[in-house]
């Protein structure tokens, strides 16, 4: 259901988030927050399952 025009959008979306500065400075600050975001994840739930007194 999508139009030929909403297409295009989304390819210019796409080819400005690779081929540009504020788009790979965009992308790189995406993919920084995404791997902290796992790094906080794995860390806490380990903390979690540790019995206290054992830092």
């Amino acid at each position: 259901m999508t139009s030929h025009g909403s297409k295009e959008s989304i390819m210019k979306l796409f080819k400005d988030l690779f081929f540009t500065d504020y788009g790979a400075l965009s992308l790189a600050v995406i993919v920084f927050m995404l791997g902290m975001a796992w790094w906080y994840l794995r860390f806490f739930l380990r903390k979690m399952d540790q019995k206290p007194g054992s830092e």
